[in-house]
């Protein structure tokens, strides 16, 4: 079967050059702008970013500044020292309830626990001696000659 040719018309390229200057241009132009635009993209990340850490910063903020109007008040300050520091008004009888420690041997019970009652914690500067000691006796160790 032979082909329908059309007189005068002759058979061209496939492409032509205007067409492959084009693509070169095209292409060269998406070389150029995708380091840019990696760029671009890449700081607006760090933008939002760099927002929700000075967001997070701000309601740091807010909350020290509750803290502090707290602190100002004397009866929350009263409250905090009757609680931390085992104060007691002229006229009271302080005192701390300790359960006896268990029998040597014995498991430990979950009914504290499954009560919901804290263990009985001791005083802060209880545990600041207690740590004193520590260190006084590991430097109380005799060292080993070089």
């Amino acid at each position: 079967m032979a082909k329908w040719r059309i007189p005068g018309l002759a058979a061209r390229p496939r492409f032509t050059s205007r067409a492959t200057v084009l693509v070169l241009v095209l292409c060269s132009l998406v070389a150029i702008l995708a380091y840019p635009a990696r760029q671009y993209i890449a700081q607006r990340g760090e933008i939002a970013a760099q927002r929700a850490k000075a967001e997070h910063a701000r309601q740091q903020v807010d909350e020290l500044r509750r803290e502090k109007a707290r602190w100002q008040d004397p009866e929350y300050v009263k409250a905090r020292a009757r609680e931390r520091l085992h104060y007691a008004l002229p006229g009271e009888t302080p005192f701390v309830s300790v359960s006896p420690p268990p029998p040597p041997g014995a498991k430990p019970s979950s009914d504290d626990a499954a009560a919901g009652r804290p263990k009985a914690l001791k005083p802060w500067y209880a545990t600041l001696w207690d740590s004193v000691d520590a260190a006084d006796a590991a430097g109380a160790a005799p060292r080993p000659a070089p």
